[in-house]
């Protein structure tokens, strides 16, 4: 399997993912327009964010840092999160267990 067979799908508006799925993680390739929102919400599953490329503002139980290339971010479960793309961002994501939604 190659990173560019894989069909991407628009989260929300500006946030499109490329989604790989094990047993127990999803690993997430995100391209995400200038200026996307993604709102403040949380989910049981435990993430890591890896900034590829961009400028990201991320907030993170309260507290909201501007993170860039080589960035990693963990979110354990149920904390609440959110970010905006400051630049056009490629972001990675690993998610614990499966998101089952994103399938």
């Amino acid at each position: 399997m190659y990173l560019n067979e894989i069909n991407s799908k628009e989260i929300i508006p500006g946030l499109h993912g490329k989604i790989i799925h094990g047993n127990s993680i999803s690993w997430a390739f995100w391209d995400v327009d200038k200026g996307t929102e993604v709102p403040k919400h949380n989910h049981f599953h435990e993430q890591i964010m890896h900034v590829l490329e961009g400028k990201f503002e991320f907030t993170l139980n309260g507290k909201t840092s501007l993170y860039g290339p080589g960035s990693v971010v963990v979110i354990h479960s149920n904390v609440p999160h959110s970010g905006k793309a400051i630049t056009s961002c490629k972001l990675m994501d690993v998610f614990s267990p499966v998101r089952e939604e994103y399938r």
